[in-house]
């Protein structure tokens, strides 16, 4: 079963904030899950210095947080993190450099190889085999490069798609992973791509086969989804320094907060 990429075991130890532990000295925790914990309980921490939450909640040995708990993050969030309603200039600009974000309809036409990223398999061999595929198709993206990607998704993609020589036929974003489309989408790319496409499944080798454009909507059309964007932005950028201030007065052991590119907060 195809594992997250980043879900690459750390080595088994006891990480703490202020001495309260994350894990289970036996216990194997992927990176992001242990920053996961860590944000949490420096989170809920800052709860019960808040009086929001009784210091006799019990830390979560498995990483889920008491409902007690959440409700007083929630709150304490609410309480410190103060997001204004973006502007409507902000809004306008915002949607003017990212109109593809805000398209209907676009479509792409791809097939790819994919390399799942299983437990137990060597993640850095795995990565060298994409990237020596990636580099055969690549030279030979040409006349024959049909046959050439084709046979190689036959004999070694890990995706059923290889049977049919990597195709995944028509795909819209909705359909897809959020950081594979994020890669195919809004692009103008078509061929073979440059680059490794990392997902939650492995790394693959992609080919664009052809593309729709989507149908951009206007601003008045999607203004309530710019706003929330613009909103989340802002909502993500005050959690960072916030979960920073907090990792700054505390007594962190075995874990690296800043290493997380988004504050992994449930």
């Amino acid at each position: 079963m195809p594992i997250d990429i980043l879900d690459i075991p750390v080595r088994p130890e006891i990480a703490r904030i202020n001495d309260v532990a994350l894990n289970l000295a036996d216990e194997r925790l992927v990176a992001d899950e242990l920053r996961q914990r860590a944000c949490s309980e420096l989170l809920r921490q800052a709860a019960i210095a808040s009086g929001l939450l009784p210091a006799s909640d019990a830390p979560a040995a498995d990483g889920v947080l008491s409902e007690a708990a959440s409700s007083a993050i929630e709150a304490l969030l609410e309480q410190t993190l103060a997001i204004p309603e973006p502007a409507e200039d902000e809004c306008r600009r915002h949607h003017a450099a990212h109109q593809a974000d805000y398209s209907t309809g676009e479509r792409v036409h791809a097939r790819h190889i994919l390399f799942a990223v299983t437990p137990g398999v060597d993640v850095v061999a795995l990565r060298n085999r994409a990237e020596t595929t990636l580099l055969d198709v690549r030279c030979h993206d040409g006349s024959n490069s049909e046959d050439r990607f084709a046979s190689a998704a036959g004999t070694q993609s890990n995706c059923p798609s290889g049977a049919d020589g990597g195709d995944l036929g028509w795909l819209r974003a909705a359909d897809c992973a959020p950081e594979f489309a994020r890669e195919l989408f809004g692009q103008a790319e078509v061929g073979v791509l440059p680059r490794l496409v990392h997902s939650r499944f492995g790394f693959h080798v992609v080919e664009v086969l052809r593309r729709q454009a989507g149908v951009a909507q206007p601003f008045e059309a999607v203004r309530g989804a710019v706003a929330m964007a613009l909103r989340q932005k802002t909502y993500v950028t005050a959690l960072r320094q916030y979960l920073r201030q907090l990792a700054g007065q505390a007594t962190i052991v075995g874990v690296d907060i800043e290493a997380a590119e988004t504050p992994l907060v449930q």
